[in-house]
């Protein structure tokens, strides 16, 4: 009978663990051992443990697409697509010229740290995929595409205007288009206008003021069945939540307003994203969480139950508001696949989507077929010495928030000339990178970060390799080695930041101070997380 119990006891718990009974929580904010897709058929919160911020999401047939902001990074507003919610690529950038936006987003100004491209909303109508969204000094823009991974359209300054923010669109049942917006300089108001139907312009004169006060931001507009829903956030003592309005008009009245989801301060306020409709029925909230870390907002997947035709996301409270949970089933069966390293040996036309550059680069001073097989990057002048925030053509990636994460680059260094130094960093509020300088006729392998500086003379060498590692924690150990099989650490372990709402990046360079001569040519980066 004892052993009876034990085994009772035993399968209670399997059962109350696999149906998100428990809370499953990290013991703290960040100490994600697991992430994304597990191979029992469940996924763990977060989805993505990296910088994909202010994210709007929909389900075009039986694929889910979603945009996340870019800031300053070059090109802009990134693409993403998946097919069961949880295991998402980037598959291009709305915004191929940022300079479309104004001239401080050029390499010879770099003066839009924490501006830039903010939140936005990506939807589908009549056969096009449309992508709004706001600049805090430049206004709302809106492009088109007939595929999600472009050519997008040029970009059309919709409210010249600053001082507005996160906007988004919908199309009543004749084809009326509407666009919402907050003026947040003018109180965080939020008005809805008139707009035509291939988004190209809105009516000023047709506005109508549905939401204020509160900082509410994070507006989304949907349709079910027979309400339409304005899902934003608010903030009350500090903390910002998910709230809803409904109207049977697109018009108004918008007088019926409720809280959705509770507080939720300790999973850093998950509060922005998409409700979609999965093939199944079920309804998913794909959503960021607003407080940010070194590894940026990151991302998470919670269902949505339907109360009184109400969206609550997340657990359903006694309270009936939603709370953050760590796991659930995939939305999707299908056989399971380990998660892959990235890897770029640079034999394509086009850079991969997941490269970003910080700020438009200076184009002529990178090729991809100069020498094949190799990204080649010539040497630039920085617009402001020694400040690597201030270095032209620093090509980047997001950061993932992972047990061990491991960036590995290849470099030929043949063509470098004196004065030039060329590597792999890491910068948001802080920077560091290790490297290697031709200085006098000698190479030495560099060190910069936390205040100081460390030099190693080396001999001549044709290729050189970078490394760097970090976990959890976020703090990283660089390394280089001339093998490729022998790597030594050099400098001091630098703490990740979070600057400018954006986490810390890791990116490849090569600048001269002196004059713009010499180049180096990239054989692979590999990423490991």
């Amino acid at each position: 009978m004892k052993k009876n119990r034990i085994v009772l006891f035993f399968i209670t718990i399997h059962f109350l663990c696999t149906t998100n009974m428990f809370a499953q929580a990290p013991s703290k904010w960040g100490m994600w051992e697991k992430w994304g897709e597990q191979p029992d058929g469940m996924y763990q919160n977060p989805v993505l443990p990296a910088d994909f911020s202010d994210l709007d999401c929909i389900r075009v047939g039986k694929d889910y697409y979603a945009i996340t902001s870019t800031f300053q990074y070059s090109p802009g507003m990134a693409v993403v697509h998946s097919k069961d919610l949880v295991n998402w690529n980037i598959i291009g950038h709305a915004v191929e010229d940022i300079r479309q936006i104004g001239p401080e987003m050029n390499w010879d100004r770099m003066n839009r740290y924490g501006r830039g491209i903010w939140a936005g909303s990506i939807r589908y109508n009549d056969g096009k995929f449309y992508v709004l969204f706001g600049t805090p000094e430049e206004g709302f823009f809106t492009t088109w595409a007939e595929k999600p991974e472009g050519p997008w359209a040029p970009l059309t300054n919709i409210l010249p205007e600053g001082g507005w923010d996160d906007c988004s669109a919908i199309w009543d049942e004749n084809g009326q288009a509407y666009f919402i917006g907050t003026h947040f300089k003018g109180g965080y108001r939020t008005y809805i206008f008139k707009m035509a139907p291939d988004c190209s312009s809105i009516d000023r004169n047709s506005a109508v003021l549905v939401n204020e006060g509160d900082r509410r931001e994070a507006s989304k507009l949907i349709k079910v069945k027979d309400w339409y829903y304005l899902i934003y956030s608010k903030v009350e003592d500090g903390i910002r939540f998910v709230m809803g309005k409904r109207a049977k008009n697109i018009s108004g009245t918008w007088s019926e307003e409720k809280q959705l989801m509770a507080y939720n301060q300790e999973s850093n306020e998950p509060n922005q994203g998409g409700i979609i409709e999965g093939p199944d029925g079920n309804w998913y909230f794909f959503t960021h969480h607003g407080r940010g870390d070194w590894e940026g907002r990151i991302a998470s997947l919670l269902p949505v139950t339907w109360i009184n035709d109400w969206p609550i996301m997340g657990k359903v409270g006694d309270d009936g508001l939603g709370y953050m949970i760590w796991s659930g089933k995939m939305p999707l069966n299908k056989k399971y696949k380990k998660k892959k390293p990235f890897f770029d040996d640079f034999k394509s036309k086009k850079l991969d989507a997941n490269w970003e550059w910080n700020y438009y680069p200076r184009n002529e001073m990178w090729s991809l077929s100069e020498k094949k097989g190799h990204l080649r990057m010539r040497a630039v002048k920085p617009v402001e010495n020694n400040n690597l925030r201030k270095t032209p053509n620093i090509l980047t990636q997001r950061i993932y928030r992972t047990s061990h994460s491991e960036v590995t680059l290849k470099m030929n260094v043949q063509g470098m000339e004196d004065g030039q130094v060329a590597g792999l960093c890491h910068f948001a509020r802080a920077s560091a990178y290790i490297g290697i300088s031709e200085t006098n006729g000698s190479m030495n392998i560099v060190f910069s970060g936390n205040g100081k500086s460390e030099n190693i003379e080396i001999g001549r060498t044709k290729n050189i390799w970078f490394r760097s590692v970090w976990g959890l924690d976020g703090i990283n150990k660089f390394s280089y080695s001339t093998d490729g099989k022998t790597f030594i650490e050099l400098g001091t372990p630098f703490q990740f930041t979070w600057n400018d709402y954006r986490g810390t990046r890791v990116g490849m360079f090569t600048y001269n101070e002196k004059n713009e001569n010499g180049y180096v040519d990239v054989d692979y980066f590999e990423y490991k997380k």
